[in-house]
């Protein structure tokens, strides 16, 4: 049976600016936010070649909480919080973090590839050290923010050991130490766990919640398991295939810490399903 797609819209004219350069249309967007909004998203435009990723894209992301970003393969997951965190252009349109710049907020982002992420010739202990280094933190004060953050983690890593004689999970605890290290406002994760087994993963899931309860650090986490993205987030974004726009914000609300009984509790079940019926529905499109 034949699918019948909607005719596509034409693409939209951009607004109009004034005198001096400004767009205030856009200006006049920005202006309003929910409360407790740490990044705002106004008229976001990114396109690869004749490929429209984003259009006209508007988003809030929530002060304080864990923001999971799911959707269908190759609607711009990584894409978003690339931009957001400056690791790419974007075309047109806004970000701001609480109404400031990207160059005046403190951010860290884990990548997803964490063998390229460190620097092989340093320990792991001087991989975690380097960002308060580049900071020019005096030395005393380094050690005190890593051991601290050694204490809390509470892994069993040789952290004298180079990464070439660490396992997968132990060099990616090393890379979101390091990214948490300088105290972040914002924490980008890029499918932090997509490449441990599914001990380690617990394992990660578990201390990446024990540091959020602790800092109640703002987190955008991408990820292609639904299990962990719902599991973790207080919000899971669910996107829509290219031209890329907001399915759904769907809120999960469980009490934390939460443990591996979670997944049995009827809300998380709830909120799982619900999120599938929507990937599934974008997926389907053709």
């Amino acid at each position: 049976m034949a699918l019948k797609l909607a005719k596509p819209e034409p693409p939209m004219a951009p607004p109009p600016e004034d005198s001096r350069g400004r767009n205030p249309e856009l200006e006049e967007r920005l202006r309003w936010f929910p409360p407790n909004t740490h990044i705002t998203i106004r008229g976001l435009d990114k396109a690869f070649g004749d490929t429209t990723i984003y259009e006209g894209f508007d988003l809030n992301i929530p002060r304080g909480k864990i923001t999971s970003v799911f959707g269908p393969n190759g609607c711009g997951k990584s894409t978003l919080i690339n931009m957001i965190s400056g690791l790419i252009p974007y075309d047109g349109g806004e970000i701001l973090f609480d109404g400031k710049s990207l160059s005046e907020t403190h951010i860290s982002y884990v990548f997803q590839n964490y063998r390229e992420a460190l620097f092989p010739w340093m320990r792991a202990i001087d991989n975690i050290h380097y960002p308060l280094k580049l900071m020019g933190v005096p030395a005393a004060e380094r050690k005190r923010r890593v051991d601290a953050l050694i204490e809390s983690f509470d892994v069993p890593i040789d952290f004298n050991a180079y990464p070439y004689q660490l396992s997968g999970g132990q060099m990616q605890t090393i890379c979101i130490m390091r990214a948490l290290v300088v105290d972040p406002e914002v924490l980008f994760l890029d499918e932090p766990f997509s490449a441990l087994d599914y001990e380690m993963t617990l394992l990660m899931r578990d201390r990446l919640q024990k540091i959020f309860q602790e800092r109640g650090t703002t987190m955008m986490m991408v990820s292609h398991n639904l299990e962990d993205a719902v599991w973790l987030a207080d919000h899971i974004l669910l996107l829509t295939r290219k031209p890329t726009r907001i399915a759904d914000m769907v809120a999960f609300e469980a009490d934390r810490p939460r443990t591996a009984t979670t997944v049995s509790d009827p809300e998380f079940v709830r909120v799982q399903k619900h999120c599938l019926e929507i990937f599934l529905k974008e997926a389907s499109v053709r």
